[in-house]
Formats: C-alpha cells, structure tokens, sequence
C-alpha cells in the first residue's frame, strides 16, 4: 500500500474513537470509507494525517514510517488534503487559490497549474474569478486543484460531495476518477456511500472506530448486508 494506516488506536484525548483500525489506498486507486455518523471515518483520516494521537498503530507512506511526524511534514512528504469546510481563500481568484497551494514548492509551477486546468476546464474559463463567486461544486473543484499543486503521491478528500445536488455530485466524483488516472492515490471519506463505492476500487465500512467490513467498492455494494445497513436496502 502507497499510504497505509495499520491497527490505528486513539482518540483526541478521552476514550478512543478508532480501535485497531486499518485503512490503506494503493497508487492510481479510489479507496472509500464510508459508515453511519460517529463511526469515526474523519477521526481515520485525521489519523492518517497526524492530527491525532494514536496510542497503537503506525502509518506509512511509500514503505516509510511517517507516525512520528507533524501534519506539515506529512504534507511535504505527498499527501495532499482537503478538509470539508473552509477549504478555498474565498476573497482571491482561482489563480490566486492554486497559486498559494504551491507555498512548500520553490521551482515554476506553472505546468501543474496548466495540467490542473486540464483536469478541471471550468477552473481555467473563471480563473481570473474570485472563488468565493463560484459554485459548491467548482469551489470544490478549487479545493482539490489547491491541493493537487504540491504534487502529492495521495489525495485525501473529507466529504468532497457534502451540501452539493446530484448532478454536481457525479461532477466531482468524474474529476475524481480523472485525478485518479494521472497515478495519485485518493482517499476520500463519503457520506453519499451508495454512490462512492460505485467509483471506489477499495473500500472500508467503519462502525464504532472499527473496519466492519473491507472489500473492493463493487463487492461492497453486491453484499446484502452491507447494502441493508449502510447502504438503505
């Protein structure tokens, strides 16, 4: 596995959220975690990034241990993130925004931002926007190019989909596929769990801090079970 949190354990302080939880994604892969609300699949995420400590486990990116490091170092090591809300400098443009997910890099970006408005044509017709003028869903498209500037190996993406209509959703989740194909791992938590395994090529159901089941996203969606309790029928 590209990035691999194995047997994570901790919370933020009290009792602990994940318990022996493992989740992974592999190069050029879409892995999903989805589950009820409280089961812990941001508190995952945040572990994987470092926001959180774990009293057992370890994550490692590339074969490298990365538990021991800050989120910042993470960050420089190639994972890319990007958190529900908040996630765009509403008052720059949309060049202004990708420009400032450039910050760690001190050589020319401007053929990340050109295969960025490759993936994303929407960003180069309103780049000269401010971004708090967009869409949800091209914010998001925002959001994800920011993120793509520092070239990560993994995209982490908290509930990229919250708060927007269907037609946007299947939007974003096409990007997706397509950031997916240029080789980057992405790993995306996801309310809208019906419609995210569809896409996934790996996928994790958390109850309670714990994997209740781990499968690829279409044998996920062809288990009764599954589809009875998570998944509405």
């Amino acid at each position: 596995m590209l990035l691999n949190g194995e047997n994570m354990t901790g919370g933020y302080g009290g009792a602990d959220i994940l318990k022996s939880c493992s989740i992974g994604v592999e190069r050029g892969e879409i892995a999903v975690i989805v589950g009820p609300n409280g089961a812990g699949k941001s508190t995952a995420m945040k572990a994987l990034l470092g926001m959180l400590d774990l009293r057992a486990g370890s994550v490692t990116l590339d074969g490298k241990d990365i538990s021991g490091l800050s989120t910042q170092a993470r960050i420089a090591e190639g994972i890319g993130f990007v958190p529900q809300t908040e996630n765009v400098f509403t008052g720059m443009t949309v060049e202004e925004n990708l420009e400032m997910g450039a910050y760690l890099r001190g050589d020319d970006i401007a053929e990340t931002v050109e295969q960025i408005y490759n993936l994303f044509p929407i960003l180069k017709e309103k780049r000269r926007q401010a971004a708090g003028e967009l869409s949800g869903g091209q914010r998001q498209q925002v959001a994800v190019g920011r993120a793509m500037m520092t070239r990560p190996s993994v995209l982490m993406l908290d509930e990229p989909t919250a708060g927007v209509s269907p037609i946007v959703m299947d939007e974003l989740f096409d990007r997706i596929i397509e950031v997916r194909n240029t080789g980057v791992a992405v790993l995306m938590v996801e309310q809208n769990a019906r419609q995210a395994l569809e896409i996934a090529d790996r996928g994790y159901v958390l109850v309670t801090g714990e994997n209740r089941f781990t499968d690829t996203g279409e044998a996920l969606l062809a288990d009764a079970e599954v589809r009875k309790s998570f998944l509405g029928g």
